[in-house]
């Protein structure tokens, strides 16, 4: 696979619509490509509350400079469908979200065909699901995360046999930590983690403090902490739930801009997607030595 570099010609195409049942509101999404190269591996991303296939480029093209095939759909919670919190729908959109990823991933055949020559460019055999925030809930119950009912019972399973490892980028933590905001209208943000076997990386703010949670930023860590092996975590210490503004550049709602966090936040997916989908470690070392070189403002663990 050729180095990462940031002026290699990408292509994107949208929006490609994705077959689904009892939806009320076509599935669309965003392929983005190398312009060359064979043999890509996929990532198919799960954007958070409200995003949607246009959002989160600067990890996106970073992605696809890296060699990967990118997928974006866009949820139901997108504004673009103006499902609020109070809207009846909003209860089930969890559930809608993941059947969201099982189609892309169940269709992603026809949906390569719909860009010119990419589906002979994939390998498809190497697929990653990767998400932020409320989409990095979605991407875990395709790892093999389950979510706990009022009484505290773990649901049924929504993992999917293509999916060979993964990212969770600021991931709902769980316990009985919820603030009455999010008891309210996010009680599925109860991850039951136990069952959570593929391979994943969990990107944690060390300043990142949820108003849906009475806990820390510790909440955040829950994915690695709870999940059997094998998991990585990468703590950023100064970085907030947007870690320096992933959904896109000078977006409003990023607290804590950093372009060059954000770079470290894509990069570190794609070295542990490299490293697991391609037996490529070089990168996931370089990150080692960045870390290493920190003085503590980045630290990693492994399982």
């Amino acid at each position: 696979m050729p180095p990462t570099a940031l002026d290699r010609q990408l292509i994107a195409v949208k929006p490609i619509t994705v077959p689904t049942t009892d939806r009320g509101v076509d599935l669309q999404v965003k392929v983005t490509a190398p312009a060359d190269g064979r043999n890509l591996p996929v990532i198919v991303f799960s954007h958070g509350n409200a995003w949607s296939m246009d959002g989160y480029e600067p990890l996106v093209d970073r992605w696809t400079a890296a060699g990967f095939v990118v997928v974006q759909p866009t949820h139901l919670d997108s504004r673009r469908n103006g499902i609020g919190f109070k809207d009846p729908r909003f209860a089930t959109i969890w559930r809608v979200r993941i059947a969201d990823l099982h189609a892309v991933l169940d269709g992603l055949g026809d949906i390569l065909d719909q860009f010119s020559g990419l589906s002979t460019r994939v390998d498809r055999e190497r697929v990653a699901v990767v998400g932020h925030s409320w989409g990095a809930q979605t991407a875990g119950a395709l790892l093999g995360a389950r979510v706990f009912d009022a009484e505290g019972n773990p649901g049924e399973g929504f993992s999917h046999p293509v999916v060979k490892a993964g990212a969770l980028v600021a991931a709902t933590g769980t316990g009985d930590t919820l603030t009455p905001f999010a008891l309210k209208y996010l009680p599925f943000a109860r991850p039951d983690f136990s069952t959570m076997t593929t391979p994943a990386l969990v990107i944690a703010g060390g300043k990142d403090q949820s108003a849906m949670s009475t806990r820390g930023p510790d909440w955040f860590t829950d994915a690695y902490h709870l999940s059997p092996a094998p998991k990585r975590l990468l703590t950023i210490a100064e970085a907030e739930h947007l870690f320096g503004g992933i959904s896109g550049e000078a977006v409003k709602d990023t607290t804590d801009e950093n372009p060059a966090r954000v770079v470290l936040v894509a990069d570190a997916v794609s070295a542990f997607l490299l490293d697991v989908l391609s037996a490529d470690g070089t990168r996931w070392q370089a990150l080692q030595d960045q870390v290493g070189a920190s003085s503590g403002a980045l630290t990693v663990e492994s399982k």
